[in-house]
């Protein structure tokens, strides 16, 4: 699937490269789709950009991810078999030449979705194991957890819904752009109220507040725009519906990417993002392992400066995220 991605994308590229110093390389906006992680308040965001003051930036991101996995333990049992598409509605407004602030609106389906079939043909044809996906049932919603006797999480019916909402803001540190060179460094903030029904995953029941350092490097060239970018925070948050007993207050986030704009129109990006486990007690890595996830894609400038991110996504460390993710990102700059 990644491979497919790349080579799509690679067939728009033909122009040449003498623009290219116009394509800004930046971050996708997406995160874990986990059961287990969704509902906490991990940045999207991670990108070192501020809104000019008086301009706003409206964005739509759609991530459609397929979760198969199946664990157990001498004291646990766990089955994440479902699908989830997160719709979030962003309105980013620059106050100040270095201050913005903005909202996150997020909407979940949450079911048995229509991957299954074709994630199980894609592993047929290449030879990858199947984990189970191929024999377990298709188009179903079943997130099950049980320690020692205890049914401590079960969702086997389909539901939508709003979403825990987001307040955003940043602050640039370092904004210098020259001819051949753009280099950026912000500190960016979320605070996520629990809006959403957390029995159906839509919400953590926590209110949950991330703080991040996040910077990027693009140099221009003749070749193109060569950027590199990353982040690295923490996420606080208070006790939550899901696996409470379990739940830790405190995490650790990062992302780490990089990219090639040969044109101006035209980006490739690949990206890590990352988090130290939020539960405790558990022997299982879908609850206790620190999760790890890796994207690859790229983004392409329309006119009237609209952006479009496409991105598919996999789960680099297994079982702390979904087995694939599709994501879709338009923005644009008021």
């Amino acid at each position: 699937m990644i491979r497919s991605a790349l080579l799509i994308l690679a067939l728009f590229c033909v122009s040449g490269v003498a623009s290219a110093a116009d394509m800004e390389i930046t971050p996708f906006n997406s995160s874990n789709q986990s059961p287990l992680l969704q509902v906490y308040g991990f940045p999207h965001d991670t990108g070192a950009d501020i809104v000019p003051p008086g301009a706003f930036r409206i964005g739509l991101n759609i991530d459609t991810s397929s979760n198969y996995t199946v664990n157990s333990a001498t004291r646990e049992q766990i089955t994440l078999d479902g699908e989830v598409c997160r719709s979030a509605v962003t309105a980013r407004f620059g106050v100040t030449p270095n201050f913005e602030t903005g909202i996150e609106i997020p909407y979940y389906l949450q079911g048995g979705g229509f991957l299954d079939g074709f994630i199980i043909d894609w592993h047929n044809t290449f030879g990858l194991p199947q984990g189970g996906r191929d024999t377990a049932p298709k188009k179903r919603i079943h997130y099950s957890y049980r320690k020692d006797g205890v049914q401590k999480l079960l969702m086997d019916s389909s539901a939508s819904g709003i979403g825990d909402i987001s307040l955003t803001g940043g602050f640039s540190l370092y904004d210098i752009r020259e001819t051949d060179h753009h280099d950026r460094l912000a500190i960016k903030g979320t605070v996520k109220f629990p809006t959403g029904d957390s029995s159906y995953l839509f919400g953590s029941g926590s209110t949950d507040v991330s703080l991040q350092l996040c910077g990027s490097m693009i140099n221009y060239s003749e070749w193109g725009s060569l950027g590199l970018y990353g982040s690295v925070g923490g996420l606080a948050m208070t006790r939550s519906d899901l696996l409470r007993d379990q739940h830790k207050p405190l995490a650790g986030v990062g992302t780490l990417g990089f990219g090639w704009g040969p044109a101006s129109w035209i980006s490739f990006k690949a990206q890590l993002n990352g988090n130290t486990s939020l539960y405790r007690d558990s022997s299982l890595d879908e609850v206790s392992k620190s999760a790890v996830m890796i994207m690859f894609g790229g983004a392409l400038q329309f006119p009237e400066a609209y952006l479009l991110d496409i991105g598919v996504a996999e789960d680099l460390s297994v079982g702390t995220a979904p087995d694939v993710s599709f994501h879709l990102g338009l923005s644009k700059r008021f």
